[in-house]
Order: structure tokens, then C-alpha cells, then sequence
């Protein structure tokens, strides 16, 4: 991977970290005012319906903003771009779409075929 891929990889991780920590930050800031009464039990499952679906949303990118400083560490250390499982290149087409990703094509490909296989 050319040193110019690389910076844009790394902004678009930047810029991606960014975006999370500032939803974050609206969630917690809009859910600490929480005093609203309902006099209508549907309307209050339907709040709580809708705050359990924002909290899900939350823990899901909470996972990929972890995913997110795994990879800005791996550009630090050199490693970032290098398949974890058969240490080859990913394409950059791949991590373009995917810029946290940890396997090439061929391996996370493989990955999934097993895990279709454990289902059955």
C-alpha cells in the first residue's frame, strides 16, 4: 500500500472515530432527561421501545469505535493492511469499504463458509 492510501485510510478512521464519539455524546446528553411521565402505558412502551433500539444502536458502534482505535493502532505499529490470519495484503479495495478489516477477502470468505457450516 502506497503512503497516500495509507493517509486516507487513517483519515477516513479519524473521521469515522469522529462521528462516533459526537453520536455518543448526543445519546448520553439526550438520555439523562428522562423525567417524562405517560399517562398511556402504550406510549411509554413505545419509548422505551424506541430508547432500547437507540441503546442497541449505541453498544453496536461502541463496538466499531473499538474496532476503529484497533486499526488507527495498527497503522501506528505498521501491521494496518496485513491479513491476522495468512499475513498477506488486503486489497485496498477492501479496506477502502472496510477500513477496519483484519482479513483479506480469501480468509474472512473462508471464515464465513465455516461458520455457515457450524450452523447447520
Amino acid at each position: 500500500m502506497n503512503p497516500d492510501d495509507l493517509r486516507e485510510l487513517r483519515e477516513a478512521l479519524l473521521a469515522r472515530r469522529a462521528d462516533l464519539l459526537e453520536e455518543a455524546g448526543r445519546t448520553a446528553h439526550g438520555m439523562g432527561d428522562e423525567l417524562e411521565t405517560f399517562p398511556d402505558p402504550t406510549d411509554r412502551g413505545s419509548h422505551e421501545g424506541e430508547r432500547n433500539l437507540v441503546l442497541r444502536i449505541r453498544d453496536r458502534e461502541r463496538k466499531l469505535l473499538s474496532k476503529v482505535e484497533e486499526a488507527l493502532g495498527r497503522i501506528e505499529d505498521g501491521s494496518y493492511g496485513l491479513c491476522e490470519e495468512c499475513g498477506l495484503a488486503i486489497g485496498i479495495g477492501r479496506l477502502r469499504a472496510r477500513p477496519v478489516t483484519t482479513l483479506c477477502i480469501e480468509c474472512k470468505a473462508l471464515e464465513e463458509a465455516k461458520e455457515r457450516a457450524a450452523t447447520r
